[in-house]
């Protein structure tokens, strides 16, 4: 029987008992905004690592902002869902969908880390995290986006994803954490007791929280 998560918090720690191996490495644990920032901070504390944030976004099917029909990365690298067409996202459609969704990613990450570069992940253990994945379409983006600058060893860490969604995303990781994979998967907030929306002011509030934590370190 799956076990409902109390919140992200929560599914953080149990996360980060998890990823006890990782502890005292210094990990990088990069958050897919926003559900998994706090999620990350949480992670990050607990195994003595770095947070910061790995921005992608999904493309959306038309007519449907819910279901994603592949994500993009902050350089423009897209990964494309093989029932995309099918769900009516032809080229033209997915030219503009990316054209709109990379300009959101710019403005992000000008508003979450105005005054430094992303953390550098090459030669650390990236832990890229996620409250949870449905398609995969943005798990895939983000570790694409992670491998590209070459870290020692990529790990994907979510508490629940369909099982169907993992074997999409074990070529992409060196590791995949998995907490619960259940048959009756619907929808990633199905498994959370609270599952509130997070604003873009707490995820900018955490990420100064926990660099000026680092610093002080």
């Amino acid at each position: 029987m799956t076990k409902l998560f109390q919140d992200r918090l929560e599914a953080g720690r149990r996360l980060a008992e998890a990823l006890a191996a990782y502890k005292g490495r210094k990990p990088l644990v990069l958050a897919i905004p926003r559900g998994a920032v706090a999620m990350g901070a949480e992670i990050a504390e607990r195994l003595g690592g770095e947070l910061d944030v790995v921005l992608v976004k999904k493309l959306h099917a038309p007519g449907s902002p819910e279901f994603a029909v592949g994500a993009i990365d902050e350089s423009g690298w897209t990964f494309v869902a093989g029932y995309a067409a099918q769900a009516g996202a032809d080229e033209s459609y997915l030219k503009r969908e990316r054209a709109e969704e990379l300009e959101l990613l710019r403005k992000r990450r000008a508003r979450y880390t105005p005054a430094r570069p992303p953390a550098d992940p090459a030669g650390r253990v990236a832990i890229v995290v996620d409250d949870g994945i449905a398609t995969g379409a943005s798990m895939i983006a983000a570790l694409h986006s992670v491998r590209a600058r070459k870290p020692e060893r990529l790990v994907c860490a979510v508490p629940v994803a369909p099982p169907e969604s993992l074997p999409q995303i074990r070529p992409y990781a060196d590791e995949v954490v998995c907490l619960e994979t259940p048959e009756d998967f619907m929808a990633v907030g199905q498994f959370y007791r609270h599952f509130e929306q997070v604003e873009d002011d707490e995820v900018v509030a955490l990420l100064a929280r926990h660099g000026r934590q680092a610093t002080a370190a």
